[in-house]
């Protein structure tokens, strides 16, 4: 009894759920005890304040900075040296990764020749990717955020390493056109202040023979890493001497991608993204910001 008492000490103070579970605790032997009686009398629910995304920091440096135009989403948060992650423990990857690039992070000694794919140890192993799932696949672990943007720290770089970070990814894909894009984002460094960059799986529907559609994916290995249909990228484009922010975001199928093709074409609506992924970006881009400029197409 008394373990189970601290049990639902912990449930309601950690997580302030004290009036969601106020029915299940008050039931004994089949009958509701009285308002006020029992378990609730005398454990004392802390208030959680409401969080806006765009409001919730991580640390006055490092990542903290990394988001200054808002959480696209507040499940599962991981901090890391120079990206922050949110980890989706269903599929095995995360639902998004941001990071912030600028002339300073992507210059310095890293290499990643002494870097290794390597198990995140802050998910849970029954949530977890290991690189024996990958094994054999036919798909590689492509990194959400870039190894390649974060030069300016080895340990940085080695985070990137996490497959917390990465997505089953098709070669080609990843070792061309996807590679293309990433040094696209870091070559805008030359013209934007900082260049913000928020990257993620998409599961999206297909038509099929009888007319309706449906989400359908490969899993990977025993712990079923989902291989995600398309990928996203969302580029907030920091202009300097305050001239507003720029906004790009583009989709790109998990295939086999002529490199002849040019990035543009794969510029969408911001909201195509929005409305796939469950994320939300520009209203919190607008609390940092009353100029934006979206282009959806060049």
């Amino acid at each position: 009894m008394k373990r189970w008492l601290r049990a639902g000490a912990t449930l309601l103070v950690g997580a302030g759920l004290g009036a969601s579970v106020t029915h299940l605790l008050s039931v004994r032997g089949g009958e509701e005890e009285p308002d006020g009686a029992g378990l609730l009398s005398i454990i004392p629910v802390l208030p959680i304040p409401k969080v806006q995304a765009s409001e919730l920091t991580v640390s006055p440096v490092g990542p903290g900075v990394v988001m200054k135009y808002g959480f696209p989403s507040l499940a599962n948060i991981k901090t890391r040296e120079s990206y922050v992650t949110s980890y989706d423990p269903r599929t095995r990857t995360a639902s998004w990764v941001i990071e912030r690039l600028n002339p300073a992070t992507l210059s310095g000694s890293s290499d990643r020749k002494y870097c290794e794919f390597k198990e995140d140890d802050s998910v849970h192993g029954c949530h977890r990717a290991t690189n024996a799932d990958y094994k054999g696949s036919g798909f590689d672990r492509g990194h959400l955020a870039a190894a390649a943007n974060h030069k300016w720290s080895q340990k940085a770089m080695e985070e990137t390493f996490y497959l917390s970070n990465v997505a089953p990814q098709n070669p080609h894909l990843n070792q061309k056109t996807w590679n293309n894009l990433e040094k696209m984002c870091r070559s805008l460094t030359k013209h934007y202040l900082n260049v913000y960059v928020c990257t993620g799986p998409l599961y999206l529907p297909r038509p099929e023979a009888d007319g309706k559609l449906y989400v359908r994916y490969q899993v990977l290995g025993q712990n079923h890493v989902a291989v995600p249909t398309h990928f996203f990228k969302v580029l907030i484009l920091e202009q300097a001497n305050g001239r507003g922010v720029e906004l790009r975001s583009y989709v790109l199928p998990n295939e086999p991608v002529d490199e002849k093709i040019p990035l543009e074409r794969f510029l969408v609506p911001i909201e195509t993204i929005e409305r796939a992924s469950g994320l939300l970006f520009v209203p919190n881009i607008m609390k940092r910001t009353s100029n934006l400029q979206a282009i959806a197409s060049r």
